[in-house]
C-alpha cells in the first residue's frame, strides 16, 4: 500500500505506480559513459574487436595472462584486472574471444560465472562446442545473468574494419539490447536459442573451408596452366566463381602472405566438432564428407609446422601435393 497522503493525486500516482514492471535482465541501455566493458582474449581478432570498443569511448578493462601484451590496448585507455574474477565484479557486460573449448570452460565457466553482478552479460565470440555455450548460458541464469555464444566470421580485417558477421544465440531480446556493442564490432544475426551462435559458426567454417580448398585448387591449376594468377581471380570473381573468401584471401595466396586472421589449428578444431557435434549431442551424426576431407587437409598444414599459420596457407598443401 502507498503511504503517503489519500489525497486525489497520490492516489492517482500510486496506482500507476502499481502497473510499472520491474526491470530483471538489463537494468538500463547501453551507453559509453556508463556501462562498463570487460573483456579477456587479445590475440590477433579480440585485440582488435578490442580497441574498436576503446575507440567508440567505452571504458574496457581487460584480464591477460601476459599484461605486457596488451599495452598497445592500455595507450589507448584499457584498464588492467588482477584475474578474470575482479574483472566479472567490475563489468556489466564481459566479452571473451579464447583459443579452444577447453579454454572457455577453464575461464568462463570456472572462473567468471561466479563472479558475476545480478544482471550482467557474458559475450563468448570464441568459436566453441554448442554444449559448452549451453551450459554458459544455464549457469549464468542461475546467477541472474545472461550468457551469449556470438562467434565471429570476417577474419582480421573484418575485426579491425568493424565488419564481422557476429552469429548470435541465446535470448533475442538480450541480443537486441547488446545491439549497440555489436554495431562497433560488425553485424549481429540472432540466430537461435543457447548453443545456437556455435553451431551456426560450424556450418560457416564448414563453408569457408571448402571455398578454401576450391580457391586453393584453383590457383595451383592457374598457375600450371601458365595463365597469370592475378589476371585469373580478377577474371572469375565477378562470376559465379567469386566469394567473399577470394576477396579476403586471395591476393594473400598469391602474394605468399599467410599471416593468420584465425589460425589454421582453429580450423581445425572447428571441422571437429562439425563432424563430431551429432555424436556428443545424442542425435544422429551428419555425413559431412567435404568437410571430412578438409579436415584432413588443414590437419596436414599443422602436420607441417603451419598450424599458427592463416587459413589461407591451406595452397600449400596442395601445392606440396603436386610437388612444388
Amino acid at each position: 500500500m502507498c503511504s503517503v497522503p489519500y489525497t486525489k493525486y497520490y492516489f492517482i500516482l500510486c496506482k500507476i505506480s502499481l502497473f510499472i514492471p520491474t526491470m530483471t535482465s538489463y537494468p538500463a541501455p547501453i551507453n559509453p559513459t556508463r556501462t562498463r566493458i570487460g573483456w579477456i582474449g587479445t590475440g590477433v581478432m579480440g585485440g582488435a574487436m578490442a580497441a574498436r570498443l576503446l575507440s567508440a569511448g567505452y571504458s574496457v578493462t581487460i584480464y591477460a595472462r601476459n599484461p605486457s601484451k596488451v599495452v598497445h590496448l592500455q595507450s589507448q585507455g584499457a584498464l588492467l584486472a588482477d584475474s578474470p574474477s575482479d574483472l566479472a565484479g567490475s563489468s556489466d557486460v564481459i566479452f571473451t574471444m579464447l583459443g579452444h573449448p577447453s579454454d572457455v570452460r577453464q575461464i568462463v565457466l570456472e572462473s567468471l560465472i561466479s563472479s558475476l553482478n545480478p544482471n550482467s552479460v557474458i559475450i563468448d565470440h570464441t568459436s566453441s562446442h554448442p554444449v559448452l555455450a549451453k551450459q554458459i548460458f544455464d549457469a549464468a541464469r542461475e546467477k541472474n545473468s545472461w550468457a551469449v555464444d556470438a562467434p565471429v566470421s570476417g577474419g582480421d580485417i573484418g575485426a579491425r574494419e568493424g565488419k564481422l558477421a557476429i552469429l548470435a544465440g541465446g535470448n533475442e531480446d538480450v541480443v537486441k539490447w547488446l545491439n549497440p556493442l555489436f554495431d562497433v564490432l560488425g553485424k549481429a544475426t540472432f540466430v537461435g536459442g543457447p548453443g545456437k551462435g556455435q553451431s551456426c559458426k560450424i556450418a560457416n567454417q564448414i563453408v569457408v573451408g571448402a571455398n578454401l580448398m576450391g580457391l586453393s585448387e584453383g590457383l595451383v591449376f592457374a598457375e600450371k596452366a601458365g595463365l597469370d594468377k592475378r589476371k585469373f581471380v580478377e577474371a572469375v570473381k565477378v562470376g559465379a566463381a567469386g566469394s567473399m573468401v577470394m576477396e579476403l584471401f586471395g591476393e594473400r595466396m598469391i602474394g605468399r602472405d599467410f599471416r593468420p586472421g584465425g589460425f589454421t589449428e582453429y580450423m581445425v578444431k572447428d571441422l571437429g566438432m562439425g563432424l563430431d557435434v551429432g555424436a556428443e549431442e545424442g542425435d544422429d551424426v551428419v555425413v559431412l564428407p567435404g568437410a571430412a576431407l578438409n579436415k584432413q587437409l588443414f590437419s596436414a598444414m599443422v602436420a607441417n609446422g603451419d598450424g599458427k599459420l592463416g587459413t589461407q596457407g591451406l595452397i600449400t598443401v596442395i601445392e606440396r601435393i603436386n610437388g612444388k
